[in-house]
């Protein structure tokens, strides 16, 4: 079994998921919002650092997934949503996890099947693909959804030996 954690970055909500998989099967563990109502630049990334470790600590996973950044319209948007971005990485990193990165487009295909998809689409699957009850909040359901991308693109590399060693190259 494979634990995997999920994390979709943001500066005011940063959203986490965590998953088992075992095989093809992925079980939800937990998911949830951190939630940052600081208005201090530096308070807002040590809150995601501090939550994301103590997450980490509590949950144990065994790898860590994060969205990409993608280019907002507004720069300043884009920079800030990346420095929350590192705040969550360096959380993983700083509890020995290997770090994969995933493009949203990516995300979405893995999850519902189409780079496009919406948010309400993307919730959808989250909760059919975990057999949950209720659809998951946005935030979290999109750290969900990084959590089984990753889960799933572990699943495909391992049936490709040799994409899995020159995937394996590239994290390194």
């Amino acid at each position: 079994m494979v634990r995997i954690l999920g994390i979709d970055p943001g500066s005011r909500i940063t959203g986490y998921g965590v998953i088992d998989v075992e095989g093809n099967q992925s079980r939800y563990v937990t998911s949830g919002c951190i939630r940052i109502t600081s208005d201090d630049w530096g308070q807002r990334l040590g809150t995601i650092f501090v939550e994301l470790g103590t997450i980490i600590r509590e949950f144990n996973p065994h790898e860590f997934a994060v969205e990409q950044v993608f280019m907002h319209r507004n720069a300043d948007s884009a920079l800030k949503l990346g420095q929350a971005r590192g705040a969550a990485i360096c959380a993983g990193v700083a509890h020995d996890l290997q770090l994969s990165e995933y493009a949203a487009r990516a995300i979405k295909q893995a999850v519902v099947g189409k780079g496009g998809a919406s948010k309400d689409q993307v919730q959808h699957m989250v909760k059919v693909l975990l057999n949950l009850n209720a659809s998951p909040q946005e935030d979290a359901a999109d750290a969900l959804a990084v959590a089984l991308c990753h889960a799933h693109t572990a699943q495909t590399l391992a049936q490709l030996p040799a994409a899995g060693k020159k995937q394996a190259r590239r994290r390194s």
